[in-house]
Parts: C-alpha cells; sequence; structure tokens
C-alpha cells in the first residue's frame, strides 16, 4: 500500500520559545540548544544543510559538518576545488538550517562566508584522524571519475607517499566560515502555532530580536 504524504505528521508538544526566554545574543542561543542536542545524544547534532548558489543562480544544497563556533561565525571544512566551495567563491553568501527532530528545533542561519586563516586550518587538519587526513588528499571532491578503484589507487598512493610520517594539510583544503547577518530559532507548538524567533544584525553590529508568525 502505497505511503500517503499528506497524512504523515506530528503535533509538536516538546516546548516553546518566548521572547523573555531567548537569549540576548543569538550565539548564546544556538550554544544554548546545540549543548541540550548534544546531552539528548541526538545522531550528528552538529550536522547542518549548506544552501550556496550557481552562478546561474540556482540554489543547491547538502550537508555538511560544523567544526567551528566562535563569535565571528559557524565554520565547517571542506575542498576548496569542491562544487561548493566554487560557487561560495563565486557568490559568497551561504545559509544554513539546523534540524533537531527529537527535539523539535529547527535553526536558520544566513550571513556572508569567507576562508578561515590558514593556521586554524591548519590545527583543525592535524586533529582529524589520520585516515581522514589521508582521504582530503586521495580525493578529487566533486570531480568525475571512472569508478571507486580511482580513490583506492589515490589512497594507496597517498600511504606510500606519507609512510608512517606527518601528513601536512593539502593547500586545496581548508575551512569556510559563515558570517551570520541573521539567524532564526524554530521550535515546533501544538496546531502548527510554532514559536519564531529571529535576530537581525543592523549596520552598527548590533542584534534586534523579534517574533515572527508560523
Amino acid at each position: 500500500m502505497p505511503v500517503s504524504l499528506a497524512d504523515l505528521r506530528l503535533n509538536y508538544t516538546q516546548g516553546g520559545l518566548l521572547e523573555t526566554d531567548a537569549a540576548d545574543h543569538p550565539f548564546d542561543q544556538f550554544r544554548l540548544w546545540l549543548e541540550q542536542a548534544v546531552s539528548a545524544e541526538l545522531p550528528e547534532p552538529n550536522a547542518m544543510t549548506l544552501a550556496t548558489v550557481t552562478e546561474e543562480g540556482k540554489p543547491m544544497a547538502r550537508m555538511v559538518l560544523l567544526k567551528g563556533l566562535d563569535e565571528r561565525g559557524f565554520v565547517f571544512f571542506t575542498n576548496y576545488r569542491s562544487q561548493k566551495s566554487r560557487q561560495l567563491t563565486a557568490f559568497p553568501w551561504a545559509s544554513l538550517v539546523f534540524w533537531w527532530a527529537a527535539l523539535e528545533r529547527q535553526v536558520r542561519v544566513e550571513g556572508s562566508v569567507e576562508k578561515v586563516g590558514a593556521a586554524e586550518s591548519d590545527a583543525y587538519f592535524q586533529s582529524r584522524p589520520r585516515s581522514s587526513q589521508l582521504g582530503a588528499w586521495a580525493s578529487p571532491q566533486s570531480e568525475t571519475i571512472l569508478d571507486r578503484s580511482v580513490l583506492e589507487d589515490r589512497l594507496r598512493e597517498a600511504e606510500q607517499r606519507w609512510g608512517d610520517g606527518p601528513i601536512p594539510r593539502p593547500s586545496h583544503w581548508g575551512g569556510w566560515r559563515v558570517v551570520p547577518r541573521q539567524l532564526e530559532f524554530w521550535q515546533g507548538r501544538p496546531r502548527r502555532l510554532h514559536d519564531r524567533i529571529v535576530y537581525i544584525m543592523d549596520d552598527d553590529g548590533a542584534w534586534t530580536k523579534s517574533r515572527l508568525a508560523p
């Protein structure tokens, strides 16, 4: 029997988000929700959808992992020759979406993007498992390849090249930072009257907080 998509629905009852409860600064609110997602042992709590725009103005989205967060923004790492990196270079603006289904929460982030410094990329690369370091050298990310044997051959080449010694970060691999100008916190509520608290940065760098209708 085919699935009826129209009948797939949940009544959200986990909690609410009032203006008086939301932190004054969006980063404080995000850290609180992220910590709660980690404490709830949700799978991949730092997973986020990254949306970019092609040169033709077409949106593209994929999942990446948040690997850095401070007052400058949200950081993820990737191959600088990848499709996403080429798009971010051509149009340096991006959107992020975090979805924590078990907590009935969503966070949307919009902002400009910039490459992180080489020292920051080096530090994160050296913190990765050795297998991931080798993978960064082996994969010509987003390029068309004949079959999986191409990756396996390139991995063996990388293993032979670096042996048991330290593996340097490839110059074509590093971090991107999304510098937010707007963050929206969504909490599911009964009868689809969800809570939406949005923070918007003005030209002076100050944040204003307001409520959006669901």
